[in-house]
């Protein structure tokens, strides 16, 4: 029996290894269509490879991943984060878990987790061929399984004509706005909460404003929930931010608690909610002007209601994305639909699979899509060797 894995990254790799150490007796080739394998997990995490998460401080999947969630809550049960982080260990990889509950090798070092996967591979007999373009399933008529791992970019390719494609886009970006006194901030973080006024797209977490706009773990996710909306939209939508993480009464309160205690102090000189100063200076300015260095006690009501929405509701134009570093998550994909969600078989070809990016599933920022990859490619693993067997 052969099967052909078309596609050299994670979910391949992971595929092809566990499939071989549940059928022993089958020839596995990893095709791959550039001249090296696994480039993703190289420049993951800062080339350091958020391999998952902890999932501690997930209350919900859709939190985490805004496309495929259900059929991930389903798939987990038989692969999910517990069993991804033994899989690790078990095969000489120590892992670490940060505060923020994101999972590294503990060599810090996405290589840790590249030589695993070629050692196995050479030690399991896995072929790898690289320079090997697939367009279409003639191509491997020899073979009596095939799992497309390719990843998230190339849905566009002959080989998938026959399946129903969520067509690709970009997810997991940073925010261009053209703001240069929000830019001279760079370096700036503050807790947030952001969102896309008139939808439900909205996330809050760290906020960074970088030179060319905003970026951080809240924007990030932002970027992943309205993927689709955005790329509608040529990536020129507006974005509210909240710089409290309070309501507009609860900021009005503390602000009319400051102005009793503080009546002859400048405003800038006492920060409510403990704002970075120069971003409490830019905010003052933004809704004062002049009066942004006047004691607090002089504010009229006008004027701190004007501050208490800048504080709450900041608005700026959205004019276009930036890619987060070198890594890329793409929304969309293979349709859910389009597959048979316990062993992830196409409906309309027998003995073809898909793992990995290549489904219309992707997660937020922090291990979720390598997650997602290995759960994929083990439930596609052990489908292959059930149908074997049976």
């Amino acid at each position: 029996m052969k099967t052909a894995i078309v596609g050299g990254g994670a979910a391949g790799f992971f595929l092809a290894i566990n499939l071989k150490e549940m059928c022993p007796g089958m020839q596995i080739d990893i095709l791959e269509a550039g001249s090296r394998v696994l480039r993703k997990v190289e420049v993951s995490g800062g080339g350091r490879c958020n391999c998952t998460n902890s999932f501690r401080e997930v209350a919900d999947l859709k939190n985490v991943y805004p496309r495929g969630h259900r059929l991930l809550k389903r798939l987990f049960k038989q692969f999910d984060h517990r069993a991804a982080y033994q899989w690790f260990e078990q095969r000489g990889v120590k892992l670490v878990t940060q505060e923020d509950q994101c999972v590294f090798p503990q060599s810090q070092d996405s290589h840790t987790i590249i030589n695993l996967f070629l050692s196995e591979a050479h030690r399991l007999g896995i072929t790898v061929k690289t320079n090997q373009r697939i367009h279409t399933l003639e191509q491997l008529s020899d073979y009596d399984y095939i799992a497309v791992t390719t990843g998230g970019l190339s849905p566009q390719s002959t080989l998938l004509a026959s399946h129903e494609l969520e067509t690709p886009v970009p997810s997991l970006f940073t925010f261009s706005i053209n703001d240069a006194k929000l830019c001279d901030l760079m370096g700036t973080v503050v807790e947030a909460s952001a969102m896309i006024p008139g939808t439900k797209f909205r996330a809050s977490g760290a906020l960074l404003i970088t030179h060319w706009g905003m970026s951080g773990p809240c924007i990030l996710r932002l970027s992943s929930y309205a993927a689709r909306a955005l790329s509608e939209a040529h990536y020129q939508m507006p974005l509210a931010v909240n710089w409290t993480g309070s309501n507009e009464a609860e900021v009005l309160q503390v602000l009319d608690e400051t102005i009793i205690a503080n009546r002859q102090k400048q405003l800038s000189s006492v920060r409510p909610f403990n704002l970075p100063t120069r971003l409490w200076n830019y905010l003052l300015e933004k809704s004062l002007g002049a009066r942004a260095h006047a004691p607090w006690g002089s504010l009229n009501r006008k004027e701190l209601n004007r501050l208490t929405n800048t504080l709450v509701n900041d608005t700026y134009p959205i004019q276009g994305r930036a890619a987060f570093k070198d890594e890329f998550v793409t929304c969309g994909g293979v349709a859910l639909s389009a597959v048979n969600p316990s062993t992830l078989e196409s409906r309309t070809q027998p003995h073809l699979y898909f793992a990995g990016e290549v489904l219309d599933i992707d997660g937020v920022t922090g291990g979720f899509n390598f997650q997602a990859a290995w759960t994929t490619a083990y439930t596609v693993a052990q489908a292959i060797s059930q149908s074997v067997n049976a």
